[in-house]
């Protein structure tokens, strides 16, 4: 496996800077102590420039190689924890009450920093690289505010790369496809009107809770019945919520849930169904529905000419064999999509073993993944900036 003997050198550097991380886990754009953190080490590491405040609390570096190409290539990393207690039990265990590194961003961040370093030491390409290091993935969309502080513009980014570690993938493999390799993740609400009464009297009243019910099994013909079946889109109604009394029939019931699709296509047909068949089937029972759409997430979408190349990249620090660039997709959702809205470039899960799931209070970012993902972030920037 060709790991950089340089970056496996200072192994043991990058594995401390994230179990610092993980034992100081900061939410959504209050990471003001990791983004200093990430500040002071890359100006310890000598890059030529370091901008705090894309995004409220992101962080930039820009390194700058030995030639005079104009060519920019960003790699970038999110910072935030989730509000979640942990119980791995770790020496290095969040001491943050409620906060926890349970996504891997520490991993992440300090992989990141580990490709700062050796490429400000060597600067063995002719460009610029630009590492990004973004608050709040977790629901913040701190890479949209990113991208609207003029981040690719202000840098001169035509192409930009991410990674994420993915339990259930094998160490020192990745995992990569074309197209879209996460959902779109969008919220609805829906609040239905019918006519309060007595639970003995059903007939004087027009029961919500009965339209509530014929609207979460309509709902799910949309997948089934208006959907290509060789797309795909997950729809899930989560709460419903009605009454306040067993021999009351409510006037108001409440359905809330979400919409996972891989293509803007679909997902722009799952909203104008839900807001068109919602009131309807609440119409044919006498009451009323309003929807509310919330757009979250946009797909993640890997463009074709980046992602072959991030897989020979891979392949490159792994091995042939242990790089499978027809993963999948995730019906997770990414705010690096903004990110790949604005310009061409890939995302790629890096394996972190039989491990605890993501977002769970047991998990923990493989160490020993670092190697792998900090000789693909190097190569990545050699290859991309590569003497012409």
């Amino acid at each position: 496996m060709p790991i950089i003997n340089r970056v496996a050198e200072f192994h043991a550097d990058i594995a401390a800077w994230r179990q610092h991380l993980h034992a100081n886990p900061e939410l959504l754009y209050d990471v003001h102590e990791t983004a200093g953190f990430v500040s002071e080490q890359l100006k310890a590491f000598g890059v030529d420039e370091v901008v705090t405040g894309i995004g409220r609390t992101g962080v930039v570096g820009v390194i700058r190689g030995k030639g005079d190409s104009d060519r920019v290539v960003g790699l970038r990393a999110d910072m935030d924890a989730l509000p979640i207690t942990e119980r791995t039990g770790k020496s290095y265990a969040s001491g943050n009450t409620g906060k926890m590194h349970a996504c891997g961003h520490d991993g992440h961040t300090a992989m990141l920093l580990g490709a700062a370093r050796y490429l400000a030491e060597t600067r063995n390409f002719d460009g610029t690289v630009i590492v990004i290091f973004q608050p709040a993935e977790e629901g913040g969309g701190g890479g949209r505010l990113m991208v609207e502080d003029g981040l690719m513009e202000r840098f001169g980014i035509s192409q930009v790369f991410g990674m994420h570690n993915m339990p259930g993938i094998p160490l020192g493999e990745f995992a990569i496809r074309t197209g879209g390799i996460m959902a779109g993740t969008d919220q609805f609400a829906i609040d239905i009107e019918g006519h309060g009464g007595h639970a003995a009297m059903p007939h004087l009243a027009v029961d919500p809770v009965i339209v509530s019910a014929h609207i979460i099994s309509g709902l799910q013909t949309l997948v089934s019945r208006s959907v290509d079946p060789i797309r795909s889109a997950v729809l899930s109604v989560t709460t419903v919520n009605a009454g306040t009394a067993y021999n009351v029939i409510p006037r108001t019931a409440r359905l809330t849930g979400t919409v996972r699709t891989l293509d803007e296509d679909v997902r722009a047909q799952m909203e104008e169904g839900i807001k068109h068949l919602a009131p309807q089937l609440a119409r044919a029972f006498g009451a009323s529905a309003t929807v509310k759409w919330m757009r979250g997430y946009p797909v993640t979408v890997n463009a074709p000419e980046q992602t072959v190349f991030a897989a020979e990249v891979a392949r490159e620090i792994v091995g042939e064999e242990r790089v499978n660039d027809a993963v999948d997709p995730t019906m997770g959702g990414e705010d690096f999509a903004y990110m790949l809205n604005a310009r061409p470039g890939s995302y790629i899960f890096l394996g972190n073993g039989d491990s605890a799931d993501l977002h769970t209070d047991t998990y923990d970012f493989n160490d020993e993944a670092i190697p792998m993902g900090v000789s693909y972030w190097v190569r990545l920037a050699e290859r991309a900036l590569a003497a012409q």
